[in-house]
């Protein structure tokens, strides 16, 4: 199988690749996230895992296209005027960056492609896989879907181990500004 493997980040590639070698699959890593700010949070993750592919011999395609303005646009087109609530704008980001890889992958003759988002227990597991199909049916390509999630914390373990940048929010400039908010109403609770 020809796996082209779209790539949130380092760690949470780590467990994901693992996996997918244990089944005989080599993928091919594919970067394309426009969602995440500021440009230093989206250029350390895009140099980590530039790091990562190199260490681990992995051949890595990177679509660089810091895209705050496109990433509002496309959140902000989708919603009802302020409500830019968490799952409609998670929604239009899985669509961003699956509709991108299987584009790619169907272009480039990958027989299949998948996404390192499958690991995250925080994000929403049913859309990104409906998203998946949805796309595999689009552009003809299969849509691998696999359940990462229990390999999460191991893969978390092995990147700290492994020296990778960590993340502290899902990328996008919402998350940053809700993880923010969630400190300051704890450090009022705490006062």
């Amino acid at each position: 199988m020809k796996l082209l493997l779209h790539c949130c980040c380092a760690p949470c590639s780590v467990s994901c690749i693992a996996s997918l070698r244990a089944e005989k699959i080599e993928p091919h890593l594919f970067w394309y996230n426009p969602n995440i700010h500021p440009y230093t949070e989206y250029k350390s993750r895009k140099d980590c895992l530039n790091e990562f592919a190199k260490r681990e011999n992995l051949a890595l395609t990177s679509v660089d296209e810091y895209g705050l303005r496109v990433f509002l646009n496309e959140v902000y087109s989708q919603t009802d005027g302020d409500s830019i609530a968490h799952p409609q704008r998670c929604k239009k980001c899985y669509l961003m960056r699956l509709e991108k890889t299987a584009s790619f992958a169907a272009q480039e003759g990958f027989s299949a492609f998948s996404t390192t988002l499958l690991i995250s227990p925080y994000q929403d597991h049913e859309e990104i896989k409906r998203v998946g199909e949805e796309m595999a049916e689009k552009y003809g390509v299969e849509f691998l879907y696999r359940d990462f999630r229990p390999l999460f914390r191991e893969g978390q373990s092995s990147a700290r181990a492994a020296n990778l940048y960590m993340q502290k929010y899902c990328g996008c400039v919402f998350s940053e500004e809700e993880r923010y908010l969630a400190k300051s109403e704890h450090k009022i609770q705490r006062t």
